[in-house]
């Protein structure tokens, strides 16, 4: 390994100038990904309240059905963090523990987010019933479209960590998943604010 490209200090997926370059270039990904949610958020309220003859989100809107979801989703990004820490100390086991404990979570939260996409369709709102609700519809669809495609790029990297185990490239590949995940928390407490809380009270 070249000097100028590889350092054997600071953590795994830092180490090489590959691992460092592919880590700058998922920043910039998020960064499309923050101008995807804020278009779906500035939809959203420019058609909030244009709920037609469908129910109005006060209606509907189950504070504890909300809460249990939040507490999956934020839970599982604290669980993530942990994986990351065994990484960091070199415990493969570790790693894989709790990254199966942050994929668990994320699935409760999924099928939560699936009952209740059933239940307000039951209760006559669905993407085609008004605006509101296919503005609602999209954005909540987006991000549990994007929760599932962390479950399935998650999978995939434990699959590799189990036949490659721990090296620069799979410590990178966690790293940048776990990045992923905390920012799919971080638009759900958007999601959680702006939708459902000012949904519940307007």
């Amino acid at each position: 390994m070249s000097a100028h490209t590889d350092t054997n200090t600071g953590p795994l997926e830092y180490r090489s100038k590959e691992g460092r370059m592919n880590i700058l270039g998922f920043w910039i990904f998020l960064g499309a990904e923050v101008v995807l949610f804020s278009t779906l958020f500035a939809t959203y309220a420019v058609l909030f309240g244009r709920t037609a003859d469908a129910p109005a989100p006060s209606e509907l809107f189950e504070m504890p059905m909300v809460l249990i979801m939040t507490f999956l989703l934020l839970t599982s990004s604290f669980t993530c963090g942990i994986a990351i820490h065994h990484m960091r100390r070199g415990s493969l086991k570790g790693l894989v523990v709790w990254l199966i404990v942050t994929l668990a979570l994320g699935l409760g939260f999924l099928g939560f987010e699936i009952y209740e996409f059933v239940h307000y369709a039951h209760e006559g709102a669905s993407l085609p019933s008004s605006a509101f609700w296919s503005a609602f519809f999209v954005l909540t669809g987006t991000h549990g479209l994007h929760v599932l495609l962390g479950i399935s790029w998650a999978v995939l990297i434990l699959i590799q960590l189990r036949q490659r185990g721990l090296t620069p490239v799979t410590s990178r590949k966690v790293f940048v998943v776990g990045l992923y995940w905390h920012f799919l928390d971080v638009i759900w407490i958007f999601i959680f604010t702006s939708v459902y809380l000012i949904g519940m009270v307007v």
